[in-house]
């Protein structure tokens, strides 16, 4: 288990499902800082502190959720963040772009409940899942 108390910027333009792992990961002792557009999300990543990972949809207003995650892994100060997609877009091709441009994980919103996303998280968190989705596909 994670032992300090881990940051986690979640972009969501979706107040229900925001709402829904802002809960659950509040209730966990997750710090959580929640985002509703791309741009908002951009600026904030621009800032320090960073959070320690980034939970990210890709289907959002005003810049998407692949566009971010290209300009986190170019930017040095921002490349190691752990980055997790959490999307609705589970088209094999949106899931190799995904993997492609540097996520470290692609979670399908519909395949995967609350807690097996939070299993990811802290997986990622302790190091021993970066790059999971790589390997297997989804």
């Amino acid at each position: 288990m994670v032992e300090k108390k881990a940051a986690i910027l979640l972009v969501e333009d979706d107040s229900f499902i925001s709402g829904m792992y802002f809960t659950k990961l509040s209730s966990l002792g997750f710090v959580v800082e929640v985002v509703e557009d791309g741009e908002a999300a951009w600026q904030r990543l621009q800032q320090d502190p960073l959070p320690d990972l980034v939970l990210l949809d890709v289907v959002l207003p005003k810049k998407d959720g692949f566009e971010i995650l290209e300009g986190l892994r170019k930017d040095e100060r921002t490349q190691k963040l752990p980055i997790i997609l959490l999307t609705n877009l589970g088209q094999k091709p949106d899931v190799e772009r995904g993997i492609k441009l540097g996520a470290d994980d692609y979670i399908i919103k519909a395949h995967y409940t609350p807690t097996e996303v939070v299993d990811k998280i802290t997986g990622i968190l302790d190091g021993g899942a970066g790059k999971a989705a790589a390997g297997g596909g989804a």
